[in-house]
């Protein structure tokens, strides 16, 4: 079905203590509570070939889980669950002190799966689970097993095969404090070009972007032009913070990026990059972006400030919307608070289908626009703090 030809009627929400779905029924929204309750859903989808719903949990005693549904959330089942193979090792640099600095010597860990970030669906039967620390999952059989990703984990960016030896003894892959009580690298970003499920690019916090031509079984970085603020060379190969990246799903040739220095946008598959911030608008820190479906030309941003406060700038909420591949940017505020704000959204809490866009915040804020962003209205209130936002059934 055409995607003009469908109108959207569910949105999936993970948050710190449980599943959402807000449903549109007779032309309203309404959100209500769809499984484990009490436990945090890093991320939940639903898999566009079986229709079966997948969540990413966090739960502070059981550990980082998967779960699934086939009846639309009426009941849930613990998937086949993610687990580092034997001898799996990684490089991990030293934590940071409180002024940011990293001081000792990188040492070998042994992977232990600390989080479960993002789930991406390729080909009928593909299914993807990035991790901290920086591993990709990967399924062939409709979720029935996962297997770790080798030439990704052992890519020379982060210290070649550790499997076999001590590798080079050099990684590019550093922390995230993105798991509490560690610092290891996150894969969050999974996107692949639906024109050729070979091709994939994963974004790492914080190393950078990688792609895949071959389904996986060689990686690239992908880099070129992206800059790092805090990097001593800003334009090195390596240690970028990407914060989310996504690709046009019908011009996969344009692909954004919301890194943690600036809005960044290719023309060309992610062979090159072109900083397009505009922070005189507040266009430069955040979190997610998302992308038209037909025009990858066309993004919105929900910007935030950079500071360890991370709130909405000036108090007011905005999405950024631009439909010139960057080179303008609109702010769009019909319909959100413009004082007081103090909504963060969370690299996943912002997606969108056809003309409907909807994100959620860390307070718990869920907003909806079903004219591309021109007016907005509030679904929500009341809800747990919001780690991901994505439309399922239509």
């Amino acid at each position: 079905m055409a995607l003009e030809s469908f109108m959207t009627k569910e949105i999936l929400i993970g948050s710190r203590k449980g599943t959402f779905v807000a449903e549109k029924k007779k032309g309203v929204w309404v959100p209500r509570l769809a499984g484990h309750l009490g436990m945090g859903v890093n991320f939940v989808a639903r898999d566009p070939n079986s229709g079966t719903l997948w969540a990413a949990l966090g739960h502070g005693h059981w550990g980082a889980k998967l779960s699934r549904s086939t009846n639309d959330g009426q009941t849930w089942s613990d998937a086949p669950q993610i687990k580092y193979p034997e001898g799996a090792r990684y490089l991990a640099p030293p934590m940071p002190d409180e002024s940011g600095e990293a001081t000792g010597a990188v040492v070998i860990k042994p992977a232990t799966l600390l989080k479960l970030w993002m789930i991406g669906f390729g080909a009928p039967g593909r299914i993807y689970v990035g991790t901290i620390p920086g591993g990709l999952f990967e399924s062939h059989d409709g979720g029935e097993s996962f297997e770790l990703n080798r030439p990704l984990w052992n890519h020379e960016s982060r210290g070649g095969d550790l499997f076999a030896g001590e590798g080079s003894g050099t990684t590019h892959w550093f922390g995230t404090p993105a798991s509490e009580g560690e610092f290891a690298p996150g894969i969050h970003s999974i996107s692949i070009d639906p024109k050729n499920p070979d091709r994939m690019l994963i974004a790492i916090s914080t190393a950078g972007v990688l792609e895949t031509t071959d389904g996986g079984k060689t990686w690239r970085g992908a880099n070129r032009g992206m800059t790092n603020d805090y990097l001593p060379n800003p334009e090195a190969e390596w240690g970028h913070d990407p914060h989310y990246v996504e690709l046009c799903p019908s011009q996969p040739q344009h692909v954004w990026q919301q890194n943690h220095s600036g809005v960044f946008y290719s023309a060309d598959g992610a062979a090159s990059w072109k900083k397009v911030s505009q922070p005189e608008q507040g266009v430069h820190f955040g979190f997610p972006v998302a992308v038209d479906e037909k025009d990858g030309k066309t993004a919105w941003l929900v910007p935030g400030k950079a500071d360890m406060q991370r709130t909405a700038i000036g108090g007011g909420l905005f999405v950024a919307r631009t439909t010139d591949g960057g080179q303008s940017w609109e702010t769009l505020r019909k319909g959100l608070p413009q004082e007081h704000a103090y909504d963060v959204v969370y690299r996943h809490a912002l997606a969108n289908r056809g003309d409907t866009l909807a994100f959620g915040s860390t307070t718990g804020n869920l907003y909806v626009s079903e004219d591309r962003g021109d007016t907005w209205q509030t679904v929500a209130n009341n809800l747990p703090p919001i780690y991901s936002v994505r439309f399922g059934r239509g």
